[in-house]
């Protein structure tokens, strides 16, 4: 098994372990909060209402609202429910295609996870912005983190990306981050700059209250255990140890990522890898020798 990757580790403003790299991984549904933060942005500056009908921008969900989908309580259905869906390649439209795929459960009764509601609210962010969701990210979202080395798409020819592989070490074919990645795994990062991305969050310097607070405590329980216990914009909520924690983990063709913050120690970590092996378990190990530094 090939497990290759970084790891950023900070306490305080002490660099326990790693380095800056100018490497950029894709760190998958980690993308999930840039989404949540630009939505949010949005909200702040009057252009949109967390209680909107989806209906206002594409009509066909009746009943689900924003809140709903960035909370993944809206009831629509996951990647998985679609395995004859080739994430590589790109839908003409997307959003008549997610509009023909019924809902699994009432919006607003329970959490279901699902990637493809965040890609609509990244076509709700175009429209609300007026202007293209990767252009609104990097101006108001990276822009305002101070992330100069974070980007959202396909890397077509920038520098410094790294490759996906499978667990062998073999190259694995990204999936389309500009259709069906967009809003929902479609931003590359280091390790440093993620970091750097949740502490100007936590701090305030991307959104005022109380976006800020709504994004980053539970808005719904997940029903899981005390890792990831609670959702908010997002954000997984839950505990390490019984300390309070942010997190969120990524699953890519060949990239595997997570990233946490916990604010009462002031500890902020993330790993990404490219490769495939990064399962669950083997990220619980990692954190644990992490963490107890």
């Amino acid at each position: 098994m090939r497990m290759a990757g970084e790891v950023f580790y900070k306490r305080g403003d002490e660099v326990i372990v790693g380095r800056e790299s100018p490497l950029r991984h894709q760190i998958a549904s980690i993308s999930k909060q840039f989404t949540a933060a630009a939505v949010l942005s949005l909200a702040q500056a009057g252009r949109l209402a967390l209680e909107d009908p989806l209906d206002r921008w594409f009509p066909g969900w009746p009943g689900v609202t924003l809140h709903h989908l960035l909370s993944h309580t809206a009831g629509i259905s996951h990647w998985a429910d679609h395995p004859s869906l080739d994430l590589r390649v790109s839908p003409p439209d997307f959003v008549g295609l997610a509009r023909s795929w019924p809902v699994i459960t009432a919006p607003g009764t329970e959490f279901r996870y699902s990637s493809p509601g965040y890609v609509l609210l990244a076509h709700v962010t175009q429209k609300a912005a007026d202007e293209p969701f990767r252009d609104y990210l990097a101006r108001r979202v990276f822009g305002a983190a101070g992330l100069t080395r974070t980007f959202s798409g396909m890397a077509e020819d920038r520098p410094d990306v790294a490759a996906g592989s499978d667990v062998h070490g073999d190259p694995v074919p990204t999936w389309d981050l500009d259709v069906l990645g967009m809003g929902t795994g479609d931003v590359w990062s280091t390790t440093s700059e993620l970091v750097t991305w949740l502490d100007r969050l936590h701090e305030g310097a991307v959104l005022g209250e109380p976006w800020r607070t709504l994004m980053l405590t539970r808005r719904v329980a997940t029903g899981g255990d005390d890792f990831g216990s609670g959702y908010g914009y997002g954000v997984f909520t839950g505990s390490w140890q019984g300390e309070p924690w942010i997190q969120h983990s990524g699953d890519n063709a060949g990239y595997r990522s997570f990233a946490a913050i916990l604010p009462e120690s002031r500890r902020r970590v993330a790993v990404l890898t490219d490769s495939d092996a990064l399962g669950g378990e083997n990220l619980k190990v990692l954190l644990k020798r992490l963490l107890r530094a």
